[in-house]
């Protein structure tokens, strides 16, 4: 009944400033059902021809090296670079784009994963009267109807719930979701509505019960940042535009203007990072398109001229899939300090995050404890007291640098700017920078208008509204069934491919190896519990992976899913990369080693290994000592204070048990703090210990002697894969 009147309520409060809005509304769907016909007129008036398959690596940098000039020459290749190449070359201009790392490395691979207007810019343009913070989220929602619209094989609407603990926030938060509906217009993806207390329990049975009113669900989009970053990057390649990782900017070029005597920028000196070949490419415009990296590239043109970007990291977090419902997520809409968090289910996890914290620019930002903890306390803060939230469970960390910026242009330089910021230098160096993810095609087609008119170049207006890219022309949601039946591959394998490569899928399934099994019949797994396969790897190559940390972060997604399952394919990986790259041993031992020191610093690998260190506190009752001791003395029969891999093997033959012993190695390495090839006993009640603490879970180590134990009454198989845990 309570809940009744207060949803009555809510509807008379906000219905007077609906009402004010209405007329904005019906605008807003006469212009969306315009632009959808616009949408349609865009993608048909591209004239340039679109090839089957994108040319390889060797193939661009042949092309970059030998076109004499380029119309338009890109420096970055995040999703707002790689956007601007697609735009300009679509438009019929001559384009070129260079990335010094690899596409998505940086924060575009690094984000919430959400396509979204921004509640919360909504709820700051309305609070602030900002009409800057107002026209952003309208943008950014014609841009999430889109991105939706050209790449649904990556993306998709996701419902997310924003709980309400008072009664009078209940009007307060419908009133702003649904502003936020009606400003979407016809492209708004389902309408918001309201629950009641059973009903989001129902829905989102993790969710604390204490003081809960009721929540109140809307949608936005979700998609695969760095494939979604990819399949732009290939599209524009496919289409005809010179694209090339590892490629990277050392100078600018300058030639004279002999009209007016000042200097222009003409091109760049490159450098092949693989091969370490320098050259020179030319263009008649070059965009600085860097992210984070931008003052660093207006500096190339003018030593002098004052910084605009104003950096900012942002943390996440992932945790077993448990955490969340499996299409559900979470806002939490005022943190402890202010900010907001996002709870949401990705590729089968859970994602948490983000922090928002000033930060240096940096090409491998590290996450940090403290931010990690900030977000567990959060997410503590909405979960059922029944759910332990563990410092164990994060199976990933990273962190991104946002690239806010203040306007050069503005009368107020000191202000950041949410939107995105076009500059033009004196040298006619073209500037994007500021933004957010889900408006990079707007971004780009601001960008290319910008250059076109500074420096004179023929070309028509963007065609990139509604252009499909690649892998969604012949996209269907029942495409992996087809898969299925036509090559034997496993359906959740299957459901994968399709969802990463969309109709070239098919693709990855013809070179997928024969498993040798009944069923499935093709596509041998890397890691068990994930379904990336063996010949993703070999297609990854043709997608211009060249290095084991492209393939484990952005052709597969492994390392932001689980970091520990992330080194345990990378041996295979390797292999694979070094057969079609022919790598040398040499080169596939660098590779695994610069693999492991991405996982351990910017995926999170080391703030979850301090959790267990030589200084751990053991704090157990002297009871629970006693009884891990038994347990270790059982293995270290010869009271040598330590076990290896023989004391184990010993053990499991005795109860008729046999583990590889590249697996036992890699088990008691897991806990072998000062990697001497042996776990003494502190480590291993260190372990026990951050075990109960909840800091550690999943460790094999524990669970294999524990079983053995066990087994030696009962005779039970004992497990050795690795668990969902931590890590």
């Amino acid at each position: 009944m309570a809940f009744q009147k207060a949803v009555k309520g809510t509807a008379l409060i906000g219905g007077g400033a609906i009402a004010t809005v209405f007329g904005l509304s019906q605008f807003s769907q006469y212009r969306n059902k315009h632009g959808n016909f616009v949408h349609v007129q865009a993608a048909e008036a591209v004239t340039v021809p679109i090839k089957n398959h994108f040319p390889t690596r060797e193939q661009q940098i042949l092309a970059l090296q030998t076109t004499s000039e380029f119309d338009v020459l890109v420096i970055g290749g995040g999703a707002t670079g790689c956007g601007c190449a697609l735009d300009a070359v679509t438009r019929g201009l001559k384009t070129a784009l260079l990335e010094r790392d690899d596409f998505s490395s940086g924060t575009s691979s690094r984000s919430t994963k959400l396509i979204h207007g921004g509640v919360r810019y909504l709820q700051k343009a309305i609070m602030k009267l900002d009409f800057e913070q107002y026209r952003m989220v309208k943008e950014a929602l014609e841009e999430r109807a889109n991105l939706l619209e050209i790449a649904p094989h990556l993306s998709a609407p996701l419902p997310i719930m924003l709980p309400v603990y008072k009664w009078w926030q209940l009007p307060y938060y419908w009133f702003g979701i649904k502003l936020y509906d009606l400003m979407a217009g016809s492209q708004c993806l389902k309408s918001s509505y309201v629950l009641s207390k059973s009903r989001a329990l129902e829905l989102f049975p993790m969710l604390r019960k204490d003081k809960l009113v009721g929540a109140i669900v809307y949608y936005d989009g979700q998609h695969n940042d760095a494939r979604m970053n990819l399949a732009i990057a290939l599209t524009a390649a496919r289409y005809g535009a010179a694209m090339a990782n590892y490629a990277e900017v050392l100078r600018l070029l300058k030639t004279t203007d002999p009209a007016g005597g000042k200097e222009r920028v003409c091109g760049v000196r490159c450098r092949d990072v693989l091969t370490g070949q320098e050259f020179d490419v030319k263009a008649k415009c070059v965009i600085n398109a860097t992210g984070p990296f931008t003052d660093s590239v207006r500096k190339m043109d003018d030593q002098e001229v004052p910084n605009i970007c104003q950096p900012s990291a942002g943390v996440h977090i992932v945790m077993p899939g448990y955490y969340s419902p499996g299409n559900m997520g979470l806002l939490d809409p005022a943190t402890s300090d202010g900010r907001v968090i996002f709870f949401l289910p990705w590729e089968k996890m859970t994602i948490a995050g983000t922090t928002d914290s000033p930060t240096d620019v940096t090409s491998h930002p590290i996450p940090t404890e403290e931010d990690i903890n900030f977000i567990l306390n959060e997410v503590r803060n909405y979960l059922n007291a029944d759910v332990e939230v563990r410092r164990g469970d994060v199976l990933a960390a990273w962190s991104g640098i946002r690239p806010l910026v203040t306007d050069p242009n503005s009368k107020d330089t000191q202000s950041i700017s949410r939107n995105h910021v076009v500059t033009i230098s004196d040298s006619g160096l073209v500037t994007i920078a500021g933004g957010k993810w889900t408006t990079y095609r707007a971004m780009a087609q601001d960008t290319i208008d910008a250059a076109i008119q500074a420096h004179d170049l023929k070309a028509g207006s963007s065609k990139t509204i509604g252009l499909q890219l690649q892998g969604a022309e012949d996209w269907s949601p029942t495409l992996y069934i087809r898969l299925v039946q036509d090559y034997g591959l496993e359906s959740e394998v299957a459901q994968h491919l399709a969802s990463t490569y969309g109709d070239k899928a098919f693709e990855v399934a013809k070179i997928a190896q024969v498993t040798g099994k009944r069923w499935p019949i093709v596509g041998k797994r890397l890691v068990s519990e994930f379904p990336y396969i063996e010949a993703e790897v070999v297609y990854g190559v043709k997608e211009y992976a060249r290095t084991a940390v492209d393939m484990i972060s952005r052709r597969t997604r492994l390392a932001f899913l689980n970091v520990q399952a992330a080194e345990e394919a990378l041996p295979r990986i390797v292999d694979i990369m070094g057969k079609e790259l022919n790598w040398s041993e040499q080169k596939k031992k660098e590779e695994l080693e610069a693999a492991k020191k991405f996982l351990y610093y910017e995926m999170g690998y080391k703030v979850k290994s301090d959790q267990l260190t030589d200084s751990s506190e053991i704090s157990l009752v002297p009871s629970d000592i006693e009884r891990y001791k038994k347990r270790f003395h059982m293995f270290d029969k010869d009271k040598k204070g330590f076990i290896t891999i023989l004391d184990v093997q010993r053990v499991l033959e005795s109860i008729s048990v046999q583990i590889a012993e590249n697996t036992l190695h890699d088990i008691l390495n897991e806990v072998d703090l000062n990697k001497n090839g042996q776990v003494e006993l502190n480590e291993f009640l260190q372990l026990m210990s951050a075990i109960q603490k909840g800091h550690v879970s999943g460790s094999r180590l524990a669970v294999l002697m524990k079983t053995a134990e066990e087994n030696l009454r009962q005779r039970v198989v004992i497990p050795v894969d690795r668990s969902g845990g931590g890590l």
